[in-house]
């Protein structure tokens, strides 16, 4: 009788921690360890001098991903949003639901920059799921529209990720 209430309790406990670690891997619930600030540094990829520093709110889930900056107001200067996948790929990002313009800036897996698009915001009628921007990347940094012309970032830079 005790060594079944023993069996019933830890079965139990597997399988609430199961559902707890799926749920935090399809991204439902971002888990309290999760880094949603970092730092992000841009660097000339000629001379290594320093372009822009960025403080980022981190998307890093696929909840978080699809929503984006769609739930911001506006971005100001020096701030913007990381986007975090587990590898490079061909990334392509929409402008749903997004009330301002913005840079989107690609990032391959070695830090350098591979493309850079300057998005603009869907206009009365539309929702933006139609203004497609693509690249190569592991991360992709939103900013600002016109923050890269203003820094002098461009394709080939390095970024330098550091987490808080």
């Amino acid at each position: 009788m005790a060594l079944e209430r023993v069996w019933s309790v830890l079965v139990a406990v597997l399988a609430v921690s199961l559902i707890g670690l799926l749920v935090f891997q399809l991204g439902l619930v971002t888990p309290p360890w999760a880094e949603s600030q970092a730092d992000v540094r841009v660097l000339d990829g000629d001379t290594g001098d320093e372009l822009a520093a960025i403080d980022v709110e981190v998307a890093d889930t696929p909840s978080e991903r699809y929503t984006g900056l769609s739930d911001h107001e506006s971005l100001e200067d020096g701030h913007g949003m990381l986007f975090v996948h587990s590898s490079e790929d061909e990334r392509t990002y929409v402008m749903r639901e997004m009330d301002f313009d913005i840079d989107i800036i690609f990032i391959g897996a070695d830090g350098e920059i591979t493309a850079i698009e300057h998005a603009r915001a869907p206009e009365p009628g539309e929702d933006g799921n139609d203004l497609e921007y693509s690249g190569q990347a592991k991360w992709v940094l939103e900013v600002p529209r016109g923050y890269t012309d203003e820094t002098g970032i461009e394709v080939g830079d390095e970024v330098v990720i550091d987490y808080e």
